[in-house]
């Protein structure tokens, strides 16, 4: 099935869990992607809750699949900050293999913070945010390759 991030916004944690299980890790992508911040999945608050965060907030990734390296597109002037090494691991979810982005050595602000990703769809990421183990929120990266 062919999923965009209206798709994921509707979805409930545990379809947005099931989905992520379900999917590959596919490549460590390159490039740049748009982002979704998914806050209350499922619910009638998360499609507003995704257009502040992208506002104000987050928008995006940028990935050096040759270096192992992303930058996060932040703040509402979109400055690349926040660095991250990308390699693959298992999930802390399933222990399945996953793209692994950890800021542990990396940044002192989100030095606490690892995300992983699966490929959902052709171009198209879900990921998970945790903080220490604690996982906190789900989001999505659209490539336009």
């Amino acid at each position: 099935m062919a999923y965009d991030t209206h798709d994921l916004l509707k979805m409930s944690q545990d379809e947005l869990d099931t989905l992520f299980k379900e999917s590959e890790a596919g490549p460590i992508p390159d490039g740049e992607a748009d982002g979704t911040a998914i806050i209350a999945p499922g619910t009638s608050f998360s499609d507003e809750i995704a257009k502040i965060i992208s506002i104000f907030a987050w928008q995006g990734k940028i990935f050096d699949a040759e270096k192992g390296l992303l930058r996060n597109e932040i703040l509402p002037f979109g400055i690349r900050a926040i660095v991250a090494k990308v390699y693959k691991e298992p999930s802390w979810l399933d222990q399945k293999e996953c793209i692994v982005l950890d800021y542990s050595d990396t940044s002192i602000l989100a030095s606490r913070v690892r995300d992983e990703i699966r490929l959902i769809a052709p171009n198209f990421y879900l990921g998970k945010v945790y903080w220490n183990d604690t996982r906190l929120i789900d989001f999505a990266l659209k490539f336009d390759q």
